[in-house]
């Protein structure tokens, strides 16, 4: 359902930290890695954000093939932009994630899940590029039953302009009363944006959230000041100081618009586990060893 919206006069949030999306290396793959990094550790309650892609794809070249693995405190999450990939996990769920769909897994207590290219995708050859976020999750929630989400690109309300040139996919929490359809354990707003080039328009934020803005591609200004380009400037966090951000599009562009209620908990984050402390990373550790989060085999 897409929903038409005029411009709304606001005060507009400014810029706290402007950062760069440089590259580096997990293993045998290459990826943008907006933070943590030396000048933005978090954005509470986010404590990493991935941009991996986009990847040519071939029986010869398929470094994206992640076999299982566990997590256990907080929500690893994929906005899928090109491409398409198959999860499982050790609830048992397995689904095939296609462009424009998002994944939103809660590990909780422990969940083993595994992602890569389909061998039909690898076969005939394609474009894989997305996003992994780690959402954090309130300690009072860390050792919830895990659970899997899998919502398809049609699924989600859009917001436009009234002349068409911005375009918000509402994934989870709302804007302007347009709900997504992720159900989140914590106040957290996710919106895909899509901007033609001279397309201008005010979103709203939340000013009980710390938010933050991605670029994928293209080039925007923000607030008639900030300009986010490719290979330069890419991410934004903003001050919990306004009403909401300007953007006007200098080229078709792409972005990731994020906000959540900070937890302001102490984090301790080991490989695949995010917890409080460093006990419970060890607990996590052993209780991995011992079989207490499932059991996923090679595919």
């Amino acid at each position: 359902m897409e929903t038409i919206l005029k411009t709304i006069i606001m005060k507009l949030n400014t810029i706290k930290t402007v950062g760069r999306s440089d590259f580096v290396n997990m293993g045998p793959i290459k990826l943008r890695q907006p933070f943590p990094t030396s000048l933005i550790d978090n954005i509470d309650p986010f404590v990493l954000l991935h941009h991996y892609g986009p990847y040519e794809i071939s029986a010869d070249n398929n470094p994206f093939d992640l076999g299982p693995h566990p997590h256990r405190g907080f929500e690893p999450i994929t906005f899928l932009i090109q491409g398409e990939q198959l999860h499982r996990d050790s609830l048992g769920n397995e689904s095939v994630v296609k462009a424009g769909d998002v994944q939103w897994t809660t590990a909780g207590r422990g969940i083993i899940h595994a992602e890569g290219p389909r061998k039909e995708f690898v076969e005939k050859g394609g474009t894989l590029e997305g996003i992994q976020l780690w959402l954090n999750l309130p300690a009072e929630k860390k050792m919830i039953q895990p659970n899997y989400q899998h919502v398809s690109k049609d699924e989600f309300g859009v917001i436009s302009s009234e002349d068409g040139k911005v375009n918000i996919q509402i994934i989870a929490g709302n804007l302007n009363e347009t709900f997504g359809s992720i159900q989140t354990q914590t106040s957290v707003n996710a919106y895909l944006i899509n901007v033609k080039e001279g397309g201008s328009f005010n979103i709203p934020t939340n000013n009980k959230h710390q938010s933050m803005l991605y670029l994928l591609n293209g080039q925007v200004l923000i607030n008639n000041s900030m300009s986010l380009k490719q290979n330069e400037n890419q991410l934004i966090h903003f001050n919990e100081d306004g009403e909401g951000f300007h953007i006007q599009g200098k080229d078709t562009s792409k972005l990731l618009f994020l906000s959540g209620k900070p937890l302001r908990e102490p984090v301790s984050s080991y490989g695949p586990y995010v917890m409080n402390t460093q006990t419970e990373i060890l607990e996590a550790m052993r209780d991995y060893q011992m079989g207490k989060m499932g059991f996923l085999a090679n595919s």
